[in-house]
């Protein structure tokens, strides 16, 4: 620790009692995981196997230009397939042919499946494992589900990483894997300061291409940048990798934290992280200072969406100077959320899945200043006075490392300063 940090709190919540719920939710369908994967993995193509509503969905969650041919479709299922008239692993081969033809770019497909009753009666698994026989080894076929029924939207990555690992080869190389997609100006970001380090045998689930192949094995180490990995964080475990917990590079605190969780596993002196981290933590320091402004002395109340609200929380608490009152996530996994926990103070309710209506008369008592929630509810609480931010955004907007934590903070700070300016407005 550095004499810039500020210290940890004297009781962090990773062992505060946690209150646990189940009853109604709401969740967005993790097919929207596709719409940051597709652009990231370049030779890959999403295959959604459901109906026009999973297509109305992608098309219109990712906003694709007309001129654009976006690497995602879906194989439609007509009246005939849901009937149980045609034979739909048939149905599914001549649309992968149809499109490996038309397509010859594609090296990675997925097979994702989705929630109507006949796509989950499909045995995509056994259809991936066929049609990979036939097209290797010039196309990988994976499956995973990205079925909104029982999941949040970001678990859509997590399954699709997950499926992953099994298939990436084996090494006894020692290793660095950073695992979670990010975008490629912050993933070029993030490989700097590592190169800095002198940590050159970094390699980044998912890929850009699948020829910048990932091996895994006993002498892996791997950190993880997005907190909702948990089915990769277990799969790599079960291939021999080490995870490196530590809090999730968010802000100039978690950020530096993360870094230093890999600088002392790779024996990097402490004079040499000084020396390169120095620069773009000033930096950070100061952009958040000034976002933060409009955030010291406000209290915050967050939903249960994305899984990224407890380093939010950490972040918001700790550098920006908001009360969080109550934390909420729809898992909590001490593992991966620990390290964040034990660096938020004491105070806040930790609650882990949800039932909407009790937690919504929580947050109408409490009236915070910043509530974080999910689309369907954002526009009611909006109705009653209080100032929301979509947690989606957090997902779509580059928030990781050091030169995006001044943007973290000022997404906080919007809604509060458009309050502030339409309450003058109003007077």
């Amino acid at each position: 620790m550095t004499e810039q940090m500020i210290p940890p709190p004297l009781g962090g919540c990773r062992s505060a009692p946690v209150l646990k719920q189940r009853g109604q939710r709401e969740v967005f369908c993790g097919l929207t995981g596709i719409i940051w994967l597709h652009r990231k993995m370049q030779d890959a193509f999403f295959l959604v196997v459901g109906s026009r509503t999973c297509a109305h969905l992608l098309q219109s969650a990712a906003g694709v230009m007309i001129f654009a041919e976006p690497r995602f479709g879906t194989a439609i299922l007509e009246e005939a397939d849901l009937a149980g008239l045609n034979d739909a692993h048939d149905e599914l081969d001549r649309e992968v042919a149809t499109l490996l033809a038309r397509r010859p770019d594609i090296r990675q497909l997925f097979l994702v499946g989705s929630c109507p009753s006949e796509v989950i009666k499909l045995d995509l698994n056994r259809a991936a494992e066929r049609l990979t026989v036939e097209y290797a080894p010039k196309v990988r076929v994976l499956e995973y589900s990205g079925s909104g029924i029982e999941t949040t939207f970001t678990q859509g990555e997590d399954a699709c990483l997950a499926a992953m690992v099994p298939v990436l080869p084996k090494t006894e190389a020692r290793n660095l894997v950073v695992v979670g997609a990010l975008p490629d100006v912050v993933e070029d970001q993030m490989l700097g300061l590592l190169d800095g380090l002198g940590i050159d045998t970094v390699h980044v689930l998912p890929s850009r291409t699948i020829e910048s192949e990932i091996a895994i094995g006993p002498n892996t180490v791997y950190a993880l940048t997005q907190p909702f990995l948990n089915e990769t964080h277990a799969a790599l475990e079960r291939r021999g990798a080490r995870h490196l917990p530590a809090p999730f590079p968010m802000g100039e605190e978690g950020t530096t934290a993360w870094l230093n969780a890999i600088a002392i596993e790779f024996g990097v002196a402490s004079e040499t992280f000084e020396t390169v981290t120095e620069a773009p933590r000033r930096r950070a320091r100061q952009a958040v200072a000034q976002a933060a402004q409009q955030l010291n002395g406000k209290s915050v109340f967050f939903f249960p969406d994305s899984q990224l609200e407890i380093p939010l929380a950490r972040f918001l608490t700790r550098e920006c100077g908001m009360t969080a009152l109550e934390v909420g996530s729809p898992y909590i996994h001490d593992a991966i959320h620990g390290p964040d926990l034990e660096l938020l103070a004491a105070g806040p309710q930790i609650s882990e899945g949800q039932d909407v209506d009790l937690q919504l008369d929580r947050c109408r008592e409490a009236r915070p200043d910043l509530t974080v929630c999910g689309l369907g509810l954002a526009n009611p609480l909006e109705a009653e006075g209080l100032s929301t931010k979509w947690a989606i955004e957090l997902v779509f907007t580059p928030v990781h490392f050091y030169e995006q934590a001044g943007d973290l903070a000022s997404l906080f700070a919007r809604p509060l300063h458009r309050k502030e300016i339409l309450g003058v407005a109003a007077e």
